[in-house]
């Protein structure tokens, strides 16, 4: 069966999720998948790419997403990222729109957050694979039940987390999280569809930096653009 290999510090504590009958029916699934010759996004190699490069104990900030790109190239294991030279997707030039207007940042024109998942912003999708051309079409499958264990491990951190929640689904995929402990900041999703209703300028970048300021934590630098790519 198609093992699930995770950096250590996330292996560890994920065991009981690993372990779970859900996620030995996923694996069983995504290997079904595979052999049939179905093409999968990412690449199998960047499923956990956000985890790879934000171990638990570094996580300041949670971005939740839903799926992945069902589009090629566009998929890399980070929610709303797109690798070097692919276009930002809408959703994404939403994200930069309300970057602008908040901290007074230019506008980037690469896609890439990897400057942003390695300081500890955890970019994570709720379903991290889908097939290609065929939206959510890994939903449901076992996936769900897998990173609801993952937002669970960062919200029993000591240390005081940033969730940035943007649209219903993430609203409600991080409900159980602790507000009184951490910051959780709601808005509508940077999807062209609802962004004017309340994700473009609801300065969610400032006052996370503000809290992580206040709680002694340094703030994250945004900046994607001036060479940091």
């Amino acid at each position: 069966m198609t093992p699930f290999s995770l950096p250590d510090g996330w292996q560890t504590s994920l065991g009981d999720a690993l372990a779970a009958k859900e996620t030995l029916a996923l694996r069983g699934f995504l290997e079904a998948e595979m052999a049939a010759g179905k093409t999968i996004y990412p690449t199998q190699s960047q499923w956990f790419r956000a985890l790879d490069l934000t171990p638990l104990d570094k996580v300041r900030v949670v971005i939740l997403g839903q799926d992945p790109y069902h589009g090629p190239g566009q998929a890399h294991g980070l929610c709303f990222s797109v690798p070097h030279g692919v276009r930002p997707p809408p959703s994404l030039l939403n994200i930069y729109k309300e970057l602008e207007s908040d901290l007074r940042l230019k506008r980037p024109t690469d896609g890439n957050l990897e400057h942003w998942a390695s300081q500890g912003v955890l970019l994570l999708n709720s379903v991290l694979t889908v097939e290609m051309s065929k939206a959510a079409s890994h939903g449901k499958m076992g996936w769900e039940q897998f990173t609801d264990a993952i937002i669970a491990l960062v919200n029993d951190k000591p240390e005081p987390v940033v969730f940035m929640l943007w649209g219903a689904y993430a609203h409600k995929k991080a409900a159980n999280v602790d507000a009184s402990r951490h910051l959780v900041l709601k808005a509508a999703h940077p999807s062209p569809l609802s962004a004017h209703n309340g994700f473009l300028g609801c300065k969610h970048f400032s006052q996370c930096n503000a809290f992580l300021v206040s709680n002694g934590r340094p703030p994250i630098d945004w900046n994607l653009t001036d060479g940091v790519q």
